[in-house]
């Protein structure tokens, strides 16, 4: 058993758990600690998106009740039926253009230089958007996902979309993307949480099934780690980040990015890290 491996494993699965939900993309965090770790090859790539079914199952975890709820009541109620139907719908388009474009996407986007530029990128929409929130120009229609109708969860499936290109955030298009369309914070944030289930889980097992000759059962040990910590961190970060948003907004988030892809920029221009591509 290599234990530098593991080691490996374990710090990619924290990183995993901590960026996953946060407007700040976990697939270009991923990118990057990969680069530095040495830890970037096709099966690494294969382990990166197998290891977010660790988070999707702390969100699973902290929204359990509702879950469980719609469940039950999916047979006979209108609103649970409304719900996972919306679910659905915003799911569908990242399967479709994912399977149209993805190859491609991860052929010549997964690169540090294209992770850099989308952080600072984005974290100048999240800034546009919060000020204009702010300043009453994007009121605020949808307060509970509940009340979310079809064509909501289509946009917000579609602006989901833009996370096929690393860097982007899948979370951060979401929520972000939900404010704009009139949903609030907390909407947003929840049906982003929502819409990771089958969106993540659908990727790991595609990722699993379509790369199965790269992999062995000598694997097991190190995607079983990164699960288990990727599993642990989601859950710490999912629980802190419904508690933040009640008090705060994403700008923090987006100084964060701006910042961080400043500097991933510069220490490449420099020559000071040497980024793998």
């Amino acid at each position: 058993m290599d234990i530098v491996l593991l080691i490996k494993a374990a710090i990619m699965g924290v990183v995993e758990g901590l960026t996953e939900f946060l407007p700040i993309s976990s697939t270009g965090h991923l990118i990057l600690a990969g680069s530095l770790l040495g830890f970037d090859d096709e099966k690494a790539k294969v382990f990166d998106i197998a290891i977010q079914t660790g988070a999707i199952f702390a969100v699973i975890l902290v929204y359990w009740q509702k879950i469980r709820d719609t469940l039950v009541a999916l047979p006979t109620d209108k609103a649970a039926q409304r719900f996972a139907l919306n679910v659905l719908i915003g799911f569908f388009p990242a399967v479709i253009l994912g399977l149209l474009f993805g190859k491609a996407i991860k052929a010549h986007l997964f690169t540090p230089a294209v992770v850099a530029t989308t952080f600072i990128v984005g974290g100048f929409i999240i800034l546009w958007a919060e000020r204009r929130q702010s300043a009453g120009g994007n009121a605020v229609r949808v307060h509970s996902v509940d009340d979310m109708t079809v064509l909501d969860a289509l946009k917000v499936g579609l602006v989901q979309c833009l996370a096929m290109i690393p860097g982007t955030s899948r979370s951060g298009s979401t929520i972000i993307g939900g404010m704009l369309l009139g949903l609030s914070r907390k909407a947003a944030t929840d049906f982003s949480f929502f819409l990771a289930i089958p969106t993540l889980i659908g990727a790991g097992a595609y990722s699993l099934y379509k790369e199965r000759a790269l992999l062995s059962m000598a694997d097991a040990p190190m995607f079983l780690v990164g699960l288990v910590f990727s599993f642990i961190s989601a859950w710490l970060c999912v629980r802190w980040l419904l508690k933040f948003i009640s008090t705060h907004s994403f700008v923090g988030f987006a100084y964060y990015r701006i910042v961080f892809g400043c500097v991933v920029l510069l220490t490449a221009w420099t020559g000071l890290v040497v980024w793998a591509e």
